[in-house]
């Protein structure tokens, strides 16, 4: 095959993708002028609704992004530049072995529904996080943990079996939110936590309302909104439409990349384009022929042109990647050029491989509009290299989770993973990639049992090498926060570090 051959086939492939995006984008006509929305209200739009609102015991991160640092707090949280600050636990001490975790408390915290917070009640809600029954999405998190010593109703002990370098970035995550002992069980629907917004109603299909906390414990944070509602609003057009007629304030992670430029001479909307850790990747099940064969997997990574991908799944807006790894990440490593586009080298692994007249299989693929678009583009790369795929759209989060996180039962699926530094994923038994590998576990588990930081960073560009020689997903991109809001709106993020949308220091200018 001719140089001039290849381009022009490659040329063919980005007309592909850029047709895809275009023929959803429309420009659609200003409707009216906005009303001024109220200093003390806001009304913000989500693209996925929760299946419920305890963070602590599902995964889904749309959850969090509504109730975390709103609702529920933690010992310690998260802030809008990923670093660990104190939250429910005002200050920590940590032993010279690591293994004694010493907490002192907030005092003068109470729940919303009046239950007093203390080293009682945190010692319940971690319980619950990691006892026998937990249903706590991250519940390994929490595995280092051997007993929880509450000395005074100030001060909570955590003993661990061993060495946990992650243990105090992991309990800021919305899953180690910290639950009432009395409204821990209704959680999922009737939310109660010690944030600076209160549940107020949840309009199943539409809508969730918070009101704020006029009893919060943190009197130097200055709330200045008093109502906020989030609106579930999946489609992209419909999106738009609420932003330009003002039935929404802001889209912090806007749906539909192909409008962003209609946007751009908004007088009143400002565009705001960030990082996320929101990595897209073509998860294979490595149990399955002739997905278990390595060569495989390296061919299908080789047949993929990810640049063209993200022009046609996400209109130009994204990073490509080459392992389960963000350009944000500590340790970071480029490795886009393990398996670098190669369509005739694809054809001759997968002879070597034994499918020299290629295979079918069937990828299962949410509704987010990134997965589909991204789906139609691989399935022309692929159809290069003689393999089809088929496209099952999977409802998600229910039909995705019970047929494909849990059930496993899938060839390949698609999926943007939001959690920070989630590499430990594919150390993880059961999961839904059924991917083994002893050597990337025992790097995993040097990086828990060191305290140096350039070690551990060493350690993680190890672990990035190792999937990207393995391939136990097609890693495609990081995708950008597209933010469009209120120009007039002050104190979203406009990075996001861990999924969320914190409201506490969100307000209107004058």
């Amino acid at each position: 095959m001719t140089h001039a051959f290849l381009i022009s086939k490659r040329d063919m492939l980005r007309k592909l993708a850029i047709g895809l995006a275009a023929t959803t984008a429309m420009t659609l006509p200003f409707v009216g002028t906005a009303i001024a929305a109220a200093k003390t209200t806001l009304v913000l739009g989500m693209t996925i609704e929760p299946a419920g609102l305890d963070p602590t015991i599902a995964a889904p991160v749309a959850i969090g992004q509504v109730t975390w640092q709103n609702i529920f707090e933690g010992l310690v949280t998260i802030d809008s530049t990923g670093k660990i600050q104190p939250q429910l636990a005002k200050s920590w001490a940590i032993s010279d072995d690591g293994l004694t975790y010493t907490f002192k408390l907030q005092s003068g915290v109470t729940f919303h529904d009046g239950e007093v917070f203390d080293s009682t009640v945190a010692k319940a809600s971690l319980e619950r996080a990691r006892g026998a029954d937990s249903v706590n999405p991250q519940k390994r998190f929490f595995a280092a943990i051997d007993t929880i010593e509450t000395p005074d109703a100030e001060t909570l002990i955590l003993k661990l079996k061993t060495r946990n370098g992650s243990l105090l970035y992991w309990l800021g995550w919305p899953s180690s939110s910290i639950v009432g002992t009395k409204s821990a069980a209704d959680a999922k629907t009737t939310p109660i936590g010690t944030g600076p917004f209160k549940f107020v109603s949840w309009a199943k299909g539409d809508r969730v309302e918070l009101a704020a906390n006029p009893d919060y414990w943190n009197k130097e944070v200055a709330v200045k909104l008093e109502k906020v509602t989030f609106r579930f609003i999946s489609d992209p057009q419909a999106q738009s439409a609420a932003l330009k007629s003002g039935d929404v304030d802001a889209f912090p992670e806007f749906g539909a990349p192909e409008l962003v430029e209609t946007f751009k001479d908004d007088p009143r909307l400002a565009t705001v384009i960030g990082n996320t850790e929101l990595k897209v990747v073509a998860g294979m099940n490595n149990e399955r022929k002739p997905f278990s064969d390595k060569r495989v997997r390296q061919a299908l990574m080789m047949a993929l042109d990810r640049p063209t991908i993200v022009d046609g799944a996400w209109s130009g807006y994204g990073t490509p990647i080459g392992s389960h790894y963000t350009p944000n990440d500590r340790g970071f490593v480029d490795m886009t050029g393990t398996y670098a586009y190669d369509p005739e080298k694809a054809k001759a692994l997968l002879a070597e491989a034994g499918y020299a007249d290629g295979f079918t299989f069937t990828i299962k693929t949410p509704q987010m509009a990134y997965a589909p678009r991204s789906a139609q583009v691989m399935q022309a790369m692929f159809a290069e290299i003689g393999v089809t795929m088929n496209i099952e759209p999977t409802e998600f989060p229910a039909k995705w989770v019970q047929d494909v996180f849990k059930g496993r039962d899938y060839d390949m699926t698609i999926v943007a993973h939001a959690e920070p530094m989630d590499i430990d994923i594919y150390d993880r038994d059961p999961y839904y990639f059924n991917y083994k590998n002893h050597a990337f576990n025992e790097i995993l588990k040097k990086i828990e049992e060191t305290a140096d930081t350039s070690e551990q960073d060493k350690l993680y560009g190890d672990a990035q090498k190792i999937l990207a020689e393995d391939v136990p997903a097609l890693f495609l991109f990081v995708m950008p926060k597209l933010g469009i809001w209120d120009k007039k709106l002050k104190g979203l993020w406009e990075n996001e570090p861990i999924p969320s949308n914190v409201l506490s220091g969100v307000y209107w200018e004058e």
